[in-house]
């Protein structure tokens, strides 16, 4: 399955979950539903995914946790902010360059306007890279 195909899935089950429990929950809250949603879907996810980070040539475990990782290819990144900013995309995108993954979904539950909250971030140079 490619990341473009995991991605469409995400969306779908996205939608469902804001649909289903509106906006105003802790983020733990939609990660736990979307986690299940997506494993009933018959993905492969893994919640709270510690990754290292490389400093200086020295590898250090546990640096940071990524919300959901999909088929070991696709970081989600979760927020249930009022409105997402730029260092949140920042954030995806540094957890992508340290995975080395290549797709990145920062999905935002806590607009009430439910504009701009489902944001593809690339860590490559052509997006039909993702489709192979």
């Amino acid at each position: 399955m490619t990341e473009n195909e995991i991605a469409k899935i995400v969306h779908n089950k996205y939608q469902k979950v804001l649909q289903t429990l509106g906006v105003g929950l802790l983020e733990k809250a939609y990660q736990t539903v979307l986690d299940y949603e997506l494993q009933q879907e018959g993905l492969r996810v893994e919640s709270e995914v510690e990754l290292p980070i490389n400093y200086e040539g020295i590898v250090l475990d546990n640096a940071y946790r990524v919300d959901l990782l999909v088929e070991d290819k696709v970081i989600i990144e979760l927020k249930a902010v009022e409105k997402l900013v730029p260092i949140h995309r920042s954030q995806l995108l540094t957890y992508l360059k340290m995975s080395g993954k290549r797709l990145g979904l920062l999905i935002n539950f806590g607009d009430t306007q439910y504009t701009d909250n489902f944001k593809r971030v690339l860590n490559c140079n052509n997006p039909a890279e993702l489709d192979k």
